[in-house]
């Protein structure tokens, strides 16, 4: 396999990554910037609501997107055992 071959598939990689964890990260991110700019508004400062939230939240996500997700993982790596040939060689 050339160098090309590896960075291809390494970039291929990196884009299933961020297209599968990127929007859970997202949502993560932005409810607990939520929940803690609440929290330091009110004076409440208890660690299971930012948690709880987080946690109601990718399952949204998770519920919302895991198909697509899902199918994004399934391509790649359809793609990947279709390219054994080629890295043996």
């Amino acid at each position: 396999m050339t160098t090309d071959g590896v960075i291809d598939l390494v970039l291929a990689a990196l884009l299933v990554w961020l297209k599968t964890a990127g929007p859970m990260l997202l949502a993560a991110l932005i409810v607990g910037i939520g929940v803690g700019v609440l929290q330091a508004a009110t004076q409440i400062n208890e660690a299971a609501i930012g948690f709880l939230t987080k946690l109601v939240a990718l399952g949204v996500v998770l519920a919302a997107l895991g198909s697509w997700s899902l199918q994004h993982l399934v391509d790649y790596t359809r793609r990947t055992i279709a390219s054994i040939a080629d890295v043996t060689r």
